[in-house]
């Protein structure tokens, strides 16, 4: 076997970018950080970054989310998070395109975080500010990302299209997975799961349809033994995650 030379290769980074998403006020939102440094500075991103030399994927992932908004990641080789525990994190798509950043080539392995109803991120590494925004603005026509008052502007790099895969694998996982459940708290509603899927998929559910199908999958929903009336009216029974991870028949998407 010939000896291996390094120098004949040219040289190329790795980075890692989070497509994070949660539900507020019933909308499907995405985290996205104001870059503080060239290129694109001043322009709205996902977070992310370099990964290290000695440093894991899914790693750098967590601490590249941690950095940039004080959010914590789940391990993504574990089940959902329990309660206290972080996000769901997982491996997205690898973006390789040699023209994608201005600096140098650079390979980017993008990971999808989800979680529940997250606190307002604080920004920290490279980025000015941070912000949750929702998806539909952010995927706009324009592909733009603006608030009242500014000028709707592309994400940088090829963010948008990130972004954009991120979502369409949260709308079609939750289709046939428990994943939904990761935008939920530990306990949670019938009508507060239906929430996240309306949320996430952008269509009205029947109430009673969807609680049938919801409550009559083995393994999908457990009963906590509690009920609860954040919600007003009635007491409703909470329900936690159970040991499914797939939903059979799956919980298609309804046509738009």
């Amino acid at each position: 076997m010939s000896p291996y030379d390094p120098s004949a290769f040219p040289p190329f980074a790795v980075t890692v970018d989070l497509v994070v998403l949660t539900v507020r006020r019933h909308a499907l939102c995405a985290l996205v950080v104001r870059r503080g440094e060239p290129p694109f500075k001043g322009r709205w991103a996902l977070p992310g970054g370099f990964v290290r030399p000695d440093e894991d994927l899914g790693a750098a992932a967590a601490r590249e989310l941690v950095e940039e908004t004080g959010l914590c990641a789940h391990d993504p080789g574990s089940p959902l998070p329990e309660a206290g525990n972080g996000a769901h994190l997982e491996q997205l798509a690898t973006y390789g395109d040699p023209e994608r950043d201005p600096r140098m080539r650079v390979v980017s392995v993008a990971h999808l975080v989800l979680a529940p109803d997250l606190p307002a991120p604080r920004a920290g590494g490279d980025a000015n500010s941070a912000r949750w925004a929702p998806v539909d603005e952010l995927l706009d026509q324009e592909g733009g990302a603006g608030r009242e008052g500014e000028q709707p502007a592309p994400l940088a790099f090829d963010h948008a299209r990130i972004l954009a895969d991120g979502v369409e694998r949260a709308r079609s996982k939750i289709e046939y997975s428990s994943l939904a459940t990761a935008f939920c708290p530990p306990e949670f509603t019938v009508g507060e799961l239906r929430r996240v899927y309306e949320a996430v998929w952008g269509v009205a559910l029947d109430p009673r349809n969807f609680h049938r199908k919801v409550t009559g999958t083995p393994g999908f929903l457990v009963p906590s033994g509690g009920t609860t009336t954040r919600q007003g009216g009635r007491p409703a029974q909470l329900f936690r995650a159970g040991g499914a991870t797939l939903l059979n028949p799956p919980m298609l998407r309804p046509e738009v």
